[in-house]
């Protein structure tokens, strides 16, 4: 740590100043090194949910391993309401867009899009959000 006194305990501003920013410098490789994204997850959910979950889970851990912090309401939320149930759909929805609003970048998978999908790439799109489109297995699309 930084001290206004050199080893001798003369003070010496010039000497703090160098080390201080020296310390930040370092502060911020190590807060960068281990900086990861947060990412939300966008794929199919309705239809065969459980296939659909399947390739969920493997675009979560694709992104992981990309060095992102994934994040895909679709598994989540799916744990405790109805998406049959269009009240609770809309609910579903809307905390969607709300969580969007937290992620840095929207990671579209596949080449089909529901109407949720549309959602929200049409959110991230107004929100000038970072949008990354991939195949369903998970190659860049162009």
């Amino acid at each position: 740590m930084a001290n206004l006194y050199n080893s001798e305990g003369y003070f010496s501003p010039t000497e703090y100043e160098a080390f201080t920013r020296i310390e930040k410098d370092e502060r911020a490789a190590r807060i960068a090194a281990n900086y990861r994204p947060l990412v939300y997850i966008c794929s199919p959910y309705s239809g065969d949910t459980d296939h659909n979950t399947e390739m969920a889970k493997k675009y979560s851990r694709f992104a992981l391993e990309q060095h992102c912090i994934p994040f895909a309401p679709h598994l989540l939320f799916p744990q405790f309401m109805d998406d049959n149930d269009p009240q609770e759909r809309e609910t579903a929805m809307f905390m969607n867009m709300v969580l969007l609003g937290r992620c840095e970048e929207l990671w579209v998978f596949g080449e089909k899009y529901s109407a949720g999908m549309r959602q929200e790439i049409k959110k991230a799109k107004y929100k000038g959000m970072k949008i990354r489109y991939f195949t369903e297995e998970m190659e860049v699309r162009a």
